[in-house]
C-alpha cells in the first residue's frame, strides 16, 4: 500500500563537461497535474519530453519544474551583441517621454542594463543539449523517482491521521447507534407526549389521522438509515486507503457523503444529547476531508 501526497520535493545535479545541470521539482495540492517550467535559453525543446514524462509519473497536482544549466569552468565565456532593433524602439520612446517632460533623459548604462537589450551570442545551449540531451532526460526521471518518493512519505503521514478521522467517524456512529433516544421506548414516550398535545390543542382530531402523524413523525426521526450509509462510507474509504493508486478525488467524494449523512443525522435528531454527537460528527468529517484535499 502506498498512498501519496500531492506535497513533495526533488532535487538532481549532475557536474561534468561540457556543462553542468540541476534539476529541481517542487509539487503542491491542485485538481488535476498541472506543469509549470522554468527552462534556461535554448533548452524550450525539452518541454514536450518533461511534460510526457511528468503525466506518466503523477496523477496530480501543481508541479513546478526548474533547470539550472551551468557552464563549465573550463568553457570559453562566449561573446555578446546589442538588440539595436529593441534598443532604438526604447531611444524613441524615451526621447517622447523626455520631451514631454514625463521622464529624465536615459543613461547609457541605464539602457544596457534592461533586459534583451544585451543578447549572448552562446551558441553552448544548443551544443550542450544535443551532446547531453539524454543524460539531462535521464536525470529528469530520476528527479520524479525522488518526487514520487517524497510524496509516498508525506502520504504516509497522512495515512494515519486519516485512519484516526476514520476511527473517530465509527466511534460516533457507534455511539449514535446504541444512543437512548433511538430505543423503541424512547420513540413511544416522544410519540405519545406528541399526541397528547395534539389531542389538548384541538378536539375531536380523527384517531386514524392522528395514527399516520404520529407514524410520519416516527419515519422522520428515524436514522438508521444515516447510520448504515455511515458505516458503508467508512468500510469503503477504508477500502481506498488501502490501494496503490490515486485515490484523492474518490475520497473527496466519499468525504461529501458523509457530510451529507452527518447533516440528516442532526436535522432528524430529537434528542439534545444525539444532536451533540452529530455536531461532533461533522468536525470529524471536516478533518477528514480538509486532510483528503491532499492526497494525489
Amino acid at each position: 500500500m502506498s498512498l501519496r501526497s500531492m506535497t513533495g520535493f526533488a532535487r538532481v545535479e549532475r557536474d561534468g563537461a561540457p556543462s553542468g545541470f540541476v534539476w529541481e521539482l517542487r509539487s503542491v495540492n491542485g485538481k488535476g497535474l498541472e506543469i509549470r517550467l522554468r527552462l534556461p535559453p535554448g533548452f524550450e525543446e525539452l518541454e514536450a519530453d518533461i511534460r510526457r514524462l511528468a503525466a506518466g509519473a503523477l496523477g496530480r497536482g501543481n508541479v513546478q519544474v526548474s533547470l539550472a544549466h551551468r557552464r563549465d569552468p573550463g568553457v570559453e565565456v562566449p561573446g555578446f551583441r546589442v538588440n539595436e532593433a529593441l534598443l532604438t524602439d526604447l531611444l524613441r520612446l524615451s526621447d517622447a517621454l523626455v520631451s514631454e517632460g514625463r521622464a529624465a533623459p536615459p543613461s547609457a548604462d541605464g539602457l544596457l542594463a534592461l533586459r534583451g537589450v544585451i543578447e549572448v551570442a552562446d551558441a553552448e545551449p544548443a551544443a550542450a543539449l544535443s551532446e547531453q540531451r539524454d543524460e539531462i532526460l535521464a536525470a529528469f526521471q530520476e528527479a520524479l523517482v525522488a518526487l514520487r518518493r517524497s510524496r509516498e512519505t508525506e502520504g504516509r503521514s497522512l495515512l494515519a491521521v486519516l485512519n484516526v478521522r476514520l476511527d473517530r467517524i465509527e466511534e460516533l456512529t457507534n455511539q449514535a447507534e446504541a444512543h437512548p433516544a433511538r430505543s423503541i421506548e424512547a420513540i413511544r414516550a416522544r410519540l405519545a407526549d406528541q399526541v397528547a398535545l395534539l389531542r389538548g390543542a384541538a378536539d375531536g382530531l380523527d384517531e386514524a389521522r392522528l395514527h399516520q402523524e404520529a407514524a410520519l413523525i416516527a419515519t422522520r426521526a428515524d436514522i438508521r438509515e444515516e447510520l448504515d450509509r455511515l458505516t458503508a462510507h467508512v468500510a469503503a474509504a477504508r477500502e481506498l486507503l488501502s490501494l496503490d493508486e490515486p485515490v484523492g478525488r474518490r475520497l473527496d467524494f466519499l468525504s461529501q457523503e458523509f457530510n451529507r449523512e452527518a447533516n440528516t443525522l442532526c436535522a432528524k435528531s430529537n434528542a439534545t444529547a444525539l444532536t451533540a454527537i452529530g455536531l461532533d460528527l461533522k468536525l470529524s468529517v471536516d478533518q477528514f476531508r480538509e486532510q483528503v484535499q491532499n492526497i494525489e
